[in-house]
């Protein structure tokens, strides 16, 4: 398993993460624990030590099962990261109320890697105002934080107001080959480097999006390295940059874990002539996604019952993937009535929890108008 030790810290971190945002579930939307559990097994075994979760993610499930996980093997021989809901905080007092909450459902004395979650100017602004870098401090210095960062979703500006703010240990952002100037992007990376913070990528695969690829694009991959799958090219994309700590991959299912243990595994960083190729497929394929949705889901629920990112997801699969068909299949069949992008009212609850900052009820009249012409004989 390649390894990564950067930072003041100079902790050695598996390259390869396990995201717990997007563990597999029953059919009543609970998280299968015991497939669950098989996965980190199978990350485990591999030498991947480093486990990322949140306080919301699979409706407060994810740290419970993970907790529940971590009790069944040396828990000194992983990293874990969680972040804290900044959103829900009122007062200081209200940061140690939900890291005492994590730590009870994570079974554990200390978090290695502390985020505040989803950090933008307006969070950052309430943080100062409220005092958490001091509780912060005082909690890294009690040792029940090990290592402090946030995770980012704004504009570059604001990044780097927020990057020189605190001595962190790291910070996280989003960056794949087809998000390079989006948030933070490779300058914010080069910006981390500079002041010697690594980084953690998440969404490097962009939610799954560039699992897949266009035949002329997998063609295109195909005269580098015909083996390797079509999200390994993603992954070693973000993992060829040094300043990369860990890449977070929210693994679902056995053969994902097997793909990516694949990957890192046997690390190859990519060569110019590969990146290069790399940036002319994302400019292909940028040309034909039509809403930049990740999937992160921090817009649901929807009051109205709409599935917003399963409904941009098939939208974009679409135009991206040149299967119209399969895309109004899964419209039609796979969404109950109320779950379609029709059943929005535009009451705009969505819009301000969009960490992409997507006008989401415009975008799903447009899903809606669509579909619905293609229903038509």
């Amino acid at each position: 398993m390649e390894k990564r030790c950067l930072g003041k810290n100079k902790i050695e971190t598996s390259l390869l993460g396990f995201g717990c945002m997007r563990l597999p579930t029953t059919a009543d939307g609970k998280i299968d624990e015991h497939e669950s559990f098989t996965l980190f097994n199978m990350a485990y075994a591999a030498g991947v030590n480093y486990y990322d979760t949140a306080y919301p993610y699979h409706n407060g499930q994810s740290e419970e099962v993970l907790g529940r996980w971590l009790k069944t093997i040396d828990r000194s021989t992983v990293l874990v990261a969680t972040k804290n809901p900044v959103w829900l905080l009122k007062t200081k007092g209200d940061f140690f109320t939900y890291l005492q909450k994590q730590l009870l459902k994570l079974q554990t004395p200390y978090i290695d890697y502390y985020l505040l979650h989803a950090m933008d100017n307006e969070r950052f602004e309430k943080m100062v105002e409220l005092g958490v870098f001091d509780a912060i401090t005082l909690a890294k210095e009690v040792g029940i934080i090990k290592h402090v960062g946030f995770s980012f979703h704004d504009e570059l500006p604001v990044f780097e107001k927020i990057l020189h703010h605190y001595p962190w240990d790291f910070c996280q952002i989003q960056l794949n080959y087809m998000d390079t100037e989006y948030q933070a992007g490779l300058a914010g990376l080069h910006m981390a480097k500079a002041a010697g913070i690594p980084v953690t990528v998440m969404e490097p695969i962009k939610g799954g999006s560039l699992a897949k690829a266009p035949i002329e694009i997998r063609k295109m991959f195909d005269t580098f390295h015909p083996h390797w799958s079509t999200a390994s090219f993603a992954l070693r994309w973000v993992g060829t940059f040094l300043n990369v700590q860990v890449v977070l991959s929210g693994m679902s299912t056995r053969l994902q874990v097997l793909d990516n243990l694949s990957t890192f595994t046997k690390f190859i960083p990519m060569e110019t002539d590969e990146i290069e190729m790399m940036a002319t497929a994302a400019e292909q394929l940028r040309m034909r996604i039509k809403v930049p949705c990740t999937a992160c889901r921090y817009c649901m629920p929807c009051p109205y019952g709409v599935d917003i990112p399963v409904n941009f997801s098939y939208y974009n699969e679409a135009h991206i993937y040149e299967n119209k068909e399969k895309a109004l299949d899964r419209y039609n069949n796979w969404l109950d009535a109320g779950e379609r992008a029709s059943a929005c009212v535009a009451c705009q609850a969505c819009v301000e929890k969009c960490p992409q900052h997507i006008l989401i009820p415009d975008r799903l009249v447009e899903v809606k108008n669509y579909f619905e012409g293609l229903d038509k004989p």
